[in-house]
């Protein structure tokens, strides 16, 4: 049975759905990422489970127990916020010590979990630092240790990393992960950066308009996108309407599609996305493989993304695509005129809506 179970959760605002009807599960030791736009619910739902925020209807389970009558302060969860929320009147240690001594914890217990929560985090010896005179990262570990210090049974982490700026981001995720991992703590983690959540995540929710559209492990979700809101949140562009036929293939504007695995009956109305890593260069000496589609278009613009170039090339059937080559198959220019080659394998069916 999942540690954490959410069951169908709803919370309306003012005749607005902020959730509607949320279900999912989260296991023991797992971190578990909401994902979407602004506004899509998520945060509401972490106030929901954290107890600072009344669900309208649906029950929230944790270890087997329903917390709808459960104060926050009785659920032993730790949360982590944005901007931190750090006492500026208080050092580094009376920060992280904050949780313990609301519990009336020993002085000697006090001392060894500060110490052993800082050690954990890589601020040893920063104890009796000005919170005030901390970096954006110093702040960021100080937070953290806080919320680890109790030994929550959840840690919920509200966007931990977004009042930092990308550098810094992409540096800190990794220790993140790394010392949630060792606490082995299990972890509700909130974001609106899919990069970010798929490098915590052990699964990812996608949330759109209080409903979650899907859950999946990151690479299940990257690779195989269910829908076209979860396909367009995660940067996905190239998605082509058509229809499936009797011979097993999509009919579109691009001509015959070849998407693996097609189990819906002839006639449908479908979308086909054509993940940005599709398309290779072809020519007379190097010709289609079974299931690829040629296309056929002109370059307009390259972009350089480092490890990679991304083409935009407004095709001759009229669709505007994007892919992605690498520096070694020698990348087109604008204005060139290309064929390229559309394998089956990055092809992803999905419904008309």
């Amino acid at each position: 049975m999942a540690l954490l179970e959410v069951m169908d959760i709803s919370k309306n605002f003012g005749g607005i759905f902020a959730l509607d009807k949320v279900k999912l599960h989260l296991n023991t030791g797992n971190i578990l990422c909401l994902l979407g736009p602004s506004g899509c619910g998520k945060t509401t739902l972490l106030r929901i489970i954290a107890g600072l925020e009344n669900a309208d209807n649906g029950s929230i389970i944790f270890d087997g127990k329903d917390l709808s009558r459960v104060p926050p302060h009785l659920r032993r969860f730790g949360m982590m916020f944005q901007d931190f929320a750090l006492f500026p009147h208080r050092n580094v240690f009376d920060n992280v010590a904050f949780a313990l001594q609301i519990k009336n914890e020993s002085r000697i217990r006090i001392d060894h979990r500060v110490k052993e929560m800082l050690q954990l985090v890589g601020l040893a010896g920063f104890e009796t630092r000005d919170v005030n005179r901390l970096s954006g990262g110093e702040r960021q570990r100080v937070a953290l240790a806080r919320s680890l210090a109790s030994e929550p049974r959840l840690l919920m982490l509200d966007e931990p990393l977004g009042s930092l700026d990308r550098v810094l981001r992409e540096r800190l995720v990794i220790d993140l992960v790394r010392i949630i991992k060792n606490v082995g703590v299990t972890t509700l983690y909130v974001t609106h950066d899919h990069a970010e959540a798929f490098t915590v995540a052990d699964v990812v929710a996608v949330m759109y308009n209080g409903r979650v559209e899907q859950i999946d492990q990151p690479e299940k979700l990257y690779h195989r996108p269910h829908n076209e809101r979860v396909a367009r949140f995660l940067g996905f562009g190239n998605l082509i309407r058509g229809i499936v036929t009797a011979g097993g293939g999509i009919k579109s504007e691009l001509g015959i599609l070849y998407p693996q695995n097609i189990a819906v009956p002839a006639g449908t109305d479908v979308q086909v996305l054509l993940r940005p890593e599709a398309a290779r260069m072809i020519n007379a000496k190097n010709e289609l493989h079974q299931g690829d589609t040629a296309i056929c278009g002109t370059v307009k613009e390259r972009t350089f993304k480092g490890g990679h170039f991304n083409l935009t090339i407004p095709t001759d059937p009229g669709p505007v695509l994007k892919f992605d080559f690498n520096h070694d198959e020698a990348p087109p220019v604008p204005g060139q005129y290309v064929r390229l080659a559309i394998r089956s394998s990055a092809m992803v069916l999905m419904p008309s809506k």
